[in-house]
C-alpha cells in the first residue's frame, strides 16, 4: 500500500510539475494480476485498481490500515472499466460489466475479483474507493445507466455530458461514499467547469476511455494559484478539499467522481468562476 500523505494550499506556489505528480496523480492504478492500492491522508481514502488477467485476486488487510481484513472497519464502491467480470463478497457473487457499480459495506471479510469467463470484451479492470466507516450498509450491485442518471452543461460550452450517480443520499445507501461516472458527449470536453471546490469532501478522478493519442487536462489548486496536470487513460487524480478540480480533453472521455468527508449532498459545492481563475 503506497502512503500518500496529506498536503496544504501553501505548497502548491512552490511545487515542481514532477512535486505535483507525485502528491496528486496516481499514474499506474491497473497492473495485470495485481491489486495495487493508494493510501491518502486527506479524509483517509484508498484507492486503486484491481486486474485479475485470468486469475482470482483476494483483497487483503493491510498493515498500513490496522485491521484484520480490508473492509473491517471500511466501506467500498468498486466499478469496472474493462471487461465483465465477478466481485465475491463473503461468498456471494456479483457480475460486473463495464460501467457496474457495486458497493460492499463495512464487515465483509472476504472479497475476491475475478474475469467472468465469457470472452466479453477482454479482462475485468475494476477501480475501488475506499472510505472509514461507522456502520454497515447492505451490499448493492448497480447496472449502468441504473443509478440516477443527470444530463448537464451545454454543446456551446463543450461541456455536455451525461452523469450516473450510483452512491449518493438518493440512490445507493453508505456511510460516506458518493461515486458515480460521467461521460462526455461526442464534441464536448469539458468537466465541471465552471471549477468547484467543496471544502467539506475529497474527491478523486478516474479518467478512462481517454484515447491513446488524447489526454486530459486537469486543473488543480486554489481560483488564483492554479496548476495542471497532464492525465492519460485510465490515470487518477486525488483532489484536496482545499483544491478545485476541473479538467479538459483533445477528446471526449469518461470520468469516475468519488468522495468521502463531511456530507454526501452532491450540490454541496463552492463555485470557482472562470472570471475569478488565475
Amino acid at each position: 500500500m503506497q502512503q500518500r500523505y496529506a498536503t496544504n494550499p501553501a505548497q502548491i506556489p512552490g511545487m515542481t510539475t514532477a512535486d505535483l505528480r507525485e502528491q496528486y496523480l496516481v499514474p499506474e492504478v491497473f497492473v495485470p494480476g495485481e491489486i495495487t492500492v493508494v493510501y491518502t491522508h486527506h479524509d483517509r481514502i484508498v484507492l486503486g485498481g484491481a486486474v485479475p488477467a485470468g486469475r482470482e485476486l483476494v483483497l487483503p488487510g493491510y498493515p498500513e490500515i490496522r485491521s484484520d481484513y480490508f473492509l473491517e472497519h471500511r466501506e467500498v464502491g468498486i466499478i469496472n472499466v474493462g471487461g465483465t467480470g465477478t466481485v465475491t463478497a463473503d461468498g456471494e457473487v456479483h457480475t460486473l460489466v463495464k460501467g457496474a457499480c457495486l458497493y460492499l459495506g463495512r464487515g465483509i471479510r472476504d472479497v475476491v475479483f475475478a474475469d467472468a469467463g465469457d470472452g466479453s470484451g477482454g479482462g475485468a479492470q475494476f477501480y475501488l474507493f475506499s472510505a472509514p466507516a461507522h456502520t454497515a450498509y447492505p451490499a448493492a450491485l448497480v447496472s449502468p445507466g441504473e443509478g440516477t442518471v443527470r444530463e448537464l452543461g451545454d454543446q456551446a460550452t463543450s461541456n455536455r455530458r451525461t452523469l450516473n450517480q450510483y452512491i449518493h443520499e438518493n440512490g445507493v445507501k453508505s456511510c460516506q461514499i458518493v461515486m458515480g461516472v460521467t461521460t462526455l458527449h461526442e464534441g464536448s470536453m469539458w468537466n465541471t467547469m465552471p471549477a468547484h471546490t467543496h471544502d467539506r469532501r475529497t474527491e478523486c478522478y478516474l479518467y478512462f476511455d481517454v484515447p491513446d493519442d488524447a489526454r486530459v487536462i486537469h486543473l488543480l489548486g486554489e481560483r488564483e494559484e492554479t496548476r495542471h496536470l497532464v492525465v492519460a487513460d485510465r490515470q487518477a487524480i486525488i483532489s484536496p478539499s482545499w483544491s478545485l478540480h476541473s479538467g479538459v480533453g483533445t477528446a471526449a472521455y469518461s470520468f469516475i467522481w468519488a468522495m468521502a468527508g463531511e456530507n454526501q449532498a452532491f450540490d454541496d459545492m463552492d463555485a470557482a468562476p472562470v472570471t475569478t481563475l488565475k
